[in-house]
């Protein structure tokens, strides 16, 4: 499997100009170093809009799905330190699914990331998840990317957590998401108006009901568990 465990966490937020500088430093130096610390996390990824807008998409790859309801993660969640409850509440429009890997194929990071959430129809589930496993293997040896994942959102009940609440309470969530990794941008946009558009997602299971959010990032940061320790 392209992708470090079978768990993963992933999150897109706007972030105003302003902030900017001061969220990347606080991201790169104490956040990502804080999560990979914890037992079970072993990568993280920042990748930011492609259009030069304020969005950022970043995913934590997690040993196992289990990881999400950790008494070392928890703590964490709980126990925000100072710079983060500074910074929390300037996440704006935050989208954070905890999520199952369906399907991984390829290297697992590139320079860019294609984003797609999406749905199935009530009676396309195997469907749309036999679809994307199999377009996942296909983009993962193509010419311009390198891999492509397939995330289910199955979020775990626990309770709100301290950084949740700075935030401003609960967060919103996708269902499915699939990501196209590469070294050409085009070839990712060429998905976007392809394989992975509207149309060809509903034929094979998406549910016409459920908005289908693209988004383009390159990537900016990584760090491993190793990296921190």
């Amino acid at each position: 499997m392209a992708l470090l465990g079978t768990g993963a966490i992933a999150m897109w937020w706007d972030i105003a100009p302003d902030m900017r500088a001061t969220f990347e430093h606080w991201h790169t130096h104490e956040h990502f170093p804080e999560r990979m610390a914890v037992p079970g996390f072993l990568r993280g990824s920042r990748w930011a809009a492609c259009d030069g807008g304020e969005g950022f998409f970043v995913m934590y790859e997690l040993q196992a799905y289990e990881t999400l309801t950790s008494a070392g993660y928890r703590a964490r969640l709980n126990a925000p330190t100072p710079w983060s409850t500074q910074l929390m509440p300037h996440h704006r429009n935050m989208v954070r699914s905890q999520c199952k890997v369906l399907a991984s194929c390829g290297g697992a990071l590139s320079g860019y990331i294609l984003t797609v959430r999406l749905g199935p129809r009530a009676d396309g589930e195997a469907r749309l998840r036999d679809r994307l496993g199999a377009l996942a293997r296909t983009i993962a040896g193509q010419p311009g990317t390198a891999a492509a994942h397939l995330l289910q959102t199955r979020t775990p009940d626990i309770a709100a957590t301290a950084e949740q609440k700075i935030r401003g309470g609960g967060d919103a969530e996708a269902d499915w998401i699939f990501l196209a990794c590469g070294y050409e941008p085009e070839a990712l946009r060429r998905l976007a108006g392809g394989a992975l558009s509207d149309e060809a997602l509903h034929l094979v299971g998406a549910d016409p009901g459920i908005a289908i959010v693209r988004g383009m990032y390159s990537l900016s940061h990584s760090n491993t568990a190793h990296d921190v320790g």
